[in-house]
């Protein structure tokens, strides 16, 4: 039942067209166009940055509060107060695990980290330079060829068995992607370990070594899984639930929003952020780059400052700062060029009125991409540690979606192209000149 109606007056038309407009429980009002395509428009949003395309229980965000909530739960107190798993359960079943049902999805998770030995073979069909996240979309969709028990996307059971295997497995596949990539043997998760705690073994320990994590650099791997778990509609969540309304297999599903992810306007920032400070180079350099940055006729942008959405601060980041903090003081790092100029932009960033005014405060991508560079993870490897953290968000969303009373996506579009023309035979024909 709509709240309240909306009238859309249109030239040339002798009636208004009524709307419904409804109310969800925070956040700005819809209206629902649904009606237009009857009167024969549609509705033009690039982007869709004006366009609700589905209701959702899962994640809200209000940018200019800088707030973002999971289930309700502000994400600052889950990253103090909970760990990765936690959240996942949250995200996934709508409420915060008792300690029994908290033990036990650990325990499935962790039964579930292991991989087909036959997936190892896949891992030699790629170049050892390829890029990680080519990896991971050609391994996750392939993992529909190995689970045909569990992919009756309309049993809940299914769903449940599949989120559970792709939420554990992905450490492991991340880490296989890195050692590919290093010519060093793959490394079979420890189910003594934690779930960070077994990435970080399974990415850096050898099969000569017991495992040796250090608990510091553990739980900030469980902090920035943990912040990025999930971010509501974004360009790749939408891209999971736009496969999944065709009905594809949650592999499938996962594996387009990897490949979303990929791209470097979305997963890509703090990688950005280690290529900006490469191109700074020292310290000495700032200054001149500060000023490139504040030079609007000038291409340079200062990358992990400021964010799309969050129109104030990034509450994630305050967290993530923190963990930074406590992960550069462990290591002892003192002398390392890139992250001696990130602490000064840093510094600037929080002092300087031009960066204040504008709101481009360091955003969770600054400090994430230092925390890994600090740890020893490769700048290729960045996306592919976000994606795993993001899994968990995907399939909330992709099973949310399947609950509900869904349709096949099919966005619209404003046709400028040629009206219809006659087909003239090849020889008649003027050059094409093509331009693409």
């Amino acid at each position: 039942m709509a709240d309240k109606k909306a009238q859309l007056t249109v030239d040339g038309l002798d009636d208004s067209i009524e709307l419904p407009v409804y109310s969800g429980s925070t956040g700005p009002d819809v209206i629902d166009v649904r009606a237009l395509t009857g009167k024969g428009f549609f509705t033009y949003d690039p982007g869709f940055v004006s366009t609700a395309s589905c209701e959702s229980k899962i994640t809200y965000i209000d940018g200019g509060k800088g707030m973002l909530l999971h289930r309700g739960y502000a994400i600052e107190d889950l990253a103090e107060k909970s760990d990765y798993l936690e959240t996942c359960f949250l995200l996934l079943h709508g409420e915060l695990p008792s300690q029994k049902e908290y033990d036990e999805f650990v325990s499935i998770i962790r039964n579930h980290t292991m991989v087909h030995e036959s997936i190892a073979r896949f891992f030699r069909g790629f170049h050892h330079d390829s890029h990680p996240m080519a990896m991971m979309c050609g391994i996750v969709g392939a993992l529909s060829a190995f689970y045909h028990d569990s992919l009756d996307i309309t049993n809940e059971r299914h769903r449940i068995i599949s989120a559970h295997r792709l939420i554990a497995k992905m450490p492991t596949l991340a880490a296989m992607c890195y050692k590919h990539s290093q010519g060093q043997p793959f490394m079979y998760p420890d189910n003594k370990l934690g779930y960070s705690e077994n990435f970080l073994h399974m990415m850096f320990g050898t099969p000569c070594d017991d495992p040796q994590v250090n608990p510091v650099l553990a739980r900030a791997m469980d902090k920035i899984f943990l912040l990025h778990a999930d971010h509501e509609q974004n360009a790749s969540t939408s891209t999971v639930r736009l496969a999944g309304s065709s009905g594809a297999n949650p592999f499938a599903c996962i594996a387009s929003g990897i490949a979303t992810l990929w791209g470097p306007a979305h997963g890509g920032a703090n990688e950005a952020v280690l290529s900006m400070l490469q191109e700074i180079g020292d310290v000495k350099n700032i200054d001149k780059f500060i000023q490139r940055a504040k030079d609007k006729d000038d291409p340079f942008r200062l990358m992990g400052f400021g964010h799309r959405v969050y129109k104030n601060f990034d509450p994630r980041a305050k967290v993530m700062k923190e963990t930074c903090d406590e992960v550069l003081s462990v290591l002892g790092i003192e002398n390392d060029p890139l992250l001696a100029i990130a602490k000064r932009l840093e510094e600037i960033a929080l002092e300087d009125e031009y960066f204040i005014k504008k709101k481009l405060y360091p955003n969770v991508d600054f400090y994430s991409g230092i925390i890994m560079k600090a740890i020893g993870i490769p700048t290729d490897m960045f996306t592919v540690i976000f994606a795993t953290g993001r899994t968990v968000g995907w399939i909330a969303h992709w099973h949310e979606m399947l609950t509900e009373d869904y349709r096949i996506g099919r966005p619209r579009q404003l046709y400028t192209g040629e009206t219809k023309r006659d087909l003239t035979a090849v020889e008649d024909r003027k050059p094409a000149n093509p331009t693409f």
